[in-house]
């Protein structure tokens, strides 16, 4: 059986520092994919709300972010864990929930304003929270331009 996506994983010490760094590498690979300047920008800001909320609230001590990237054609699917241990990508994908704006986030330990911008900016985002940790899985398709083919042709000269 063929997967129809690459999986890059990343771990990182989950240290303020390491935020900006694990953007620029997400931004990379969404570039590769051919998203637009705005939906790399969204893409940034999603995942630093995801990596924060790990540096901030997932440790007493030192641990690790590990950052999953299914890569696909014309989406991207990006795991953020704080348990620090790789992962099936397939396994953990399997056992996430849906987000919903209208559901109570008191039990994670996410803060609430990164969970609004994180749903706000991606297509779709996905919550496991359990024993080991917290998941937050998300997806973004990339959107192409439409312009219509009987569209004329404007010119500037």
């Amino acid at each position: 059986m063929t997967k129809n996506f690459d999986y890059i994983e990343m771990k990182f010490p989950a240290k303020p520092q390491y935020v900006s760094v694990i953007r620029l590498s997400v931004s990379s690979l969404a570039s590769r994919l051919g998203f637009s300047y705005d939906e790399i920008e969204d893409l940034k800001i999603a995942v630093s709300e995801a990596v924060t909320n790990v540096v901030h609230h997932a440790y007493d001590e030192d641990g690790e972010v590990v950052v999953g990237c299914a890569l696909y054609e014309g989406k991207i699917e990006l795991m953020i864990s704080d348990y620090g241990s790789s992962f099936e990508y397939e396994r953990v994908k399997s056992t996430v929930g849906p987000y919903h704006n209208e559901s109570s986030i008191e039990n994670l330990r996410e803060g609430g304003l990164g969970l609004y911008l994180m749903d706000a900016l991606m297509d779709e985002v996905l919550l496991a929270n359990n024993e080991s940790g917290v998941t937050v899985f998300m997806t973004k398709h990339v959107t192409r331009e439409q312009v219509d083919e009987g569209a004329e042709r404007i010119t500037t000269q």
